[in-house]
């Protein structure tokens, strides 16, 4: 088999050769994006779910999807390291002059690009990372209040009515949303809220960790009525089928369903694992189709790559506390586990390691699906950590 036509693409936020088992969703987004723009209520969508389900694949194909369509839309991957203030700024920037090139819509645009100016300045002496190019000089009394509350809600209100005049919609695509500070998350719920209570086409499609829904609960507790939170999983057996089949078929070449289904059991359908498990199989194989013997004898490479590659770099960060406590997990199984039980095999109180616990959800190792429940946010973490630390916790 030629690997120079290898269809699979395992990377984070690589576009796989067959997006399977996601198109509800995506018509789901569609249609909200659709009922925005003609000035119809529709909720924000954040999607939530653990590491390697493809929420940052679907949040580009959902991007691209509504530019196709002719929706303005900004993207941002937010960071622990920066604040919502300085990565909004320059993307909104950026689709503020492209609506200035609407002549129906330049005169809105222009001014929303002056309250811009005065947000940038306003704020930058509380978040000192905002960096923005300004077109025009700030409107004074717009955006400029230095509250971020206020001055987001103002500056999206008229962005908004700038996209309403070129009979289009804003969109903010944001993934990893988790990483956005509660007060900074509040004040973009409030700011959208506004834009929904003044029909102005301004929303949100998001993407994060399953910790994102009680943090926007715990940000505004309107938040539940503010947003749709769709859960990515894993693929189903015949969703999973077609991602690893139709690719291999696209290249005139045949995968038996025996090795198809090894794949599935193999990755349990989480889609950038069935791409690695798919890439290997076939770099494996001598000829068509790919046998499950090929499968079997990829299966160690897949691994191989997964623990240096997607579990390897997410532990190579943390302290040997963390590391401790995620091995105690591991030690329990695939989880969720009581907290008090992990802080028992640690030999330790459960307020002793609760530091550790927290420091390992702000970081998106874990997270807590019920109270005093903790759980990984990465799949088949479990089996990694037990590769990783063979020696259990004593």
């Amino acid at each position: 088999m030629d690997p120079m036509r290898n269809p699979f693409a395992p990377g984070a936020g690589t576009p796989p050769p067959e997006l399977a088992g996601r198109d509800e969703l995506r018509d789901r987004v569609r249609i909200a994006l659709g009922r925005i723009r003609i000035a119809r209520p529709a909720k924000s969508v954040l999607m939530v779910g653990l590491r390697g389900v493809g929420k940052t694949v679907l949040l580009l194909r959902m991007r691209k999807e509504a530019q196709a369509a002719g929706v303005q839309t900004l993207s941002i991957e937010a960071s622990e390291a920066r604040s919502l203030p300085a990565m909004l700024a320059p993307r909104l920037r950026e689709a503020l002059l492209r609506l200035s090139w609407n002549d129906k819509a330049k005169d809105l645009a222009r001014r929303a690009l002056r309250g811009l100016a005065g947000f940038a300045r306003a704020l930058r002496v509380q978040y000192q990372d905002i960096q923005v190019g300004l077109d025009l000089d700030p409107e004074p009394g717009l955006a400029d209040n230095g509250d971020l509350e206020q001055d987001l809600t103002a500056l999206l209100l008229a962005a908004g009515v700038a996209a309403r005049e070129a009979k289009t919609a804003l969109v903010l695509f944001v993934d990893e949303l988790q990483y956005v500070t509660e007060d900074e998350l509040a004040s973009l719920i409030v700011a959208l809220h506004h834009a929904a209570q003044e029909e102005t086409p301004v929303t949100l499609v998001g993407a994060g960790l399953p910790q994102l829904r009680p943090l926007t609960g715990r940000a505004r507790s309107y938040a539940e009525r503010l947003f749709d939170f769709p859960f990515i999983g894993p693929l189903p057996r015949e969703a999973a089928r077609l991602a690893i089949e139709k690719p291999v078929l696209a290249e005139g070449m045949r995968i038996t369903e025996e090795a198809s289904l090894r794949i599935f059991e193999e990755t349990h359908g989480y889609p950038y694992f069935l791409q690695e498990w798919g890439k290997h199989a076939w770099d494996t194989a001598d000829e068509s189709p790919i046998t499950l013997d090929d499968v079997e004898r990829a299966s160690s490479g897949a691994r191989t790559a997964l623990d240096e590659g997607f579990f390897r770099v997410r532990v190579d960060r943390l302290a040997p506390s963390e590391l401790k406590y995620l091995r105690a997990m591991a030690q329990l199984g695939a989880g969720p586990h009581r907290s008090g039980d992990i802080a028992q095999v640690l030999g330790r109180k459960v307020t002793a390691v609760a530091p550790t616990r927290s420091g390992l959800i702000a970081k998106g190792m874990v997270w807590s699906p019920n109270h005093g429940d903790t759980a990984f946010t990465v799949p088949l973490f479990e089996d990694f950590m037990t590769r990783f630390a063979p020696y259990p916790v004593k």
